[in-house]
C-alpha cells in the first residue's frame, strides 16, 4: 500500500493500524527525514519512504506500481487565517497534488486497484440544522469549491480502472492534534464555552473510526464515491462544549463571540460559526460498526 500525508493526524493513526497488521507500506513524502522518525517505531518495520514533491511533479510510478491501494491524505492545514497565499496553498495542495498523484498512477503498472482520497464535510457549505447525506449538493463558498475540485481530481482515477472513495472527514477527535487539541487549553483553564451562540452543529468523529472506515473502504468493494466520515450523532457546539467540560471536570460556560473568532481567523472562522450536520449514511448502509458512536465516550477515549 502507498500513503501520502502519513505524518498528519489521520496518517499517524493509520500507519499504526497498518503496522499492527504487519502491512508493507510505502510513504510518499516531501520530507523523508521527518517521516523516518516514525519508522523507528517497532510496529512500522515494513515502512518504505519515497520522496515526492506533489506540487511540482507526478507521483513516482515505481512507488505506486504493484501496490494494492493508495490512501491519499496530504493537504495544507485549513485551520489558519485565509490570506491569499494560504488560500492558494490550501487549494493547490489538494487539487494540484491529487492531479499529480493521478498522473503518477497513470504510469504505474501493475496499477493499484483502489484510491482512498481524503475530502471534508466542508464540501456542503452552509446548511444550518439540515441533515446532510452524501447526496447533498456542494456549497458555493471557498472551502466547498476546494473540496469539489479535490474530489473531481481524485475521481479521474476511475478512468484508469480504479475504484475511488472520497472520505469526507468531519471534526476528528484526537488529543494529539486537530480541533480538539486546540480546545484543550482554554477548557482545562475553565475558560471554554459555546462559540458564536453554540447553535451550529459539530459533526465529529473519533480518529479510530476514521481509520476504521478507511480500512473498511480498502477491503469492501461496495464502498465507492463520497462517504461522510462522521459519527452518527452530531451535536450542537453548545452540547459539545458542555460534554467536553464534563469530561475534563471543568466549567464550560464562558461564551466565545463569533466576532472574536473572525478577528483572529478572518474568513476561516465561518466554518466554525456555521458548522454542518453531516450524517454517515453510506457507512451505516454498508454495516460499519462505530467504535465510538457517542460523544462523551469518544472524548474520554481521545483524552485517555
Amino acid at each position: 500500500m502507498t500513503i501520502t500525508g502519513a505524518t498528519g493526524l489521520i496518517g499517524r493513526s493509520l500507519l499504526a493500524a497498518l503496522g499492527e497488521r504487519e502491512a508493507q507500506v510505502t510513504v510518499l513524502t516531501r520530507d523523508p527525514a521527518r517521516t523516518r522518525a516514525l519508522a523507528g517505531l517497532p510496529e512500522l518495520g515494513g515502512l518504505q519512504m519515497v520522496c515526492w514533491q506533489p506540487l511540482a511533479e507526478p507521483a513516482p510510478a515505481h512507488a505506486l506500481a504493484g501496490r494494492d491501494a493508495v490512501v491519499h491524505l496530504a493537504g495544507e492545514p485549513v485551520a489558519q487565517r485565509w490570506s491569499a497565499r494560504a488560500r492558494r496553498a490550501i487549494r493547490d495542495s489538494r487539487v494540484l497534488g491529487t492531479s499529480n498523484l493521478r498522473a503518477g498512477l497513470a504510469g504505474a503498472q501493475p496499477r493499484p486497484q483502489v484510491l482512498i482520497s481524503a475530502s471534508a464535510i466542508g464540501y456542503y457549505g452552509r446548511h444550518g440544522e439540515e441533515p446532510l447525506d452524501e447526496e447533498t449538493p456542494p456549497g458555493g463558498d471557498f472551502l466547498a469549491k476546494v473540496c469539489t475540485e479535490w474530489e473531481a481530481a481524485a475521481a479521474g482515477a476511475r478512468e484508469l480502472g480504479m475504484r475511488v472513495v472520497q472520505v469526507r472527514n468531519g471534526i476528528v477527535l484526537d488529543r494529539g492534534g486537530g480541533a480538539l487539541a486546540k480546545m484543550l487549553t482554554p477548557f482545562r483553564l475553565g475558560l471554554g464555552g459555546p462559540v458564536a451562540g453554540g447553535r451550529q452543529y459539530m459533526s465529529w468523529i473519533h480518529v479510530r473510526d476514521v481509520v476504521g472506515m478507511t480500512l473498511a473502504a480498502l477491503e469492501d468493494e461496495r464502498w465507492s464515491g463520497p462517504v461522510n466520515a462522521t459519527a452518527p450523532d452530531p451535536v450542537t457546539n453548545r452540547e459539545f462544549s458542555k460534554v467536553l467540560g464534563r469530561v475534563l471536570g471543568r466549567p464550560s460556560l464562558i461564551p466565545v463571540p463569533g466576532l472574536a473568532l473572525r478577528a483572529r481567523y478572518g474568513a476561516m472562522a465561518e466554518i466554525i460559526t456555521s458548522g454542518a450536520r453531516a450524517l454517515p449514511v453510506k457507512a451505516l448502509v454498508h454495516g460499519y460498526q462505530f467504535a465510538h458512536p457517542q460523544l462523551e465516550q469518544a472524548l474520554r477515549s481521545a483524552l485517555a
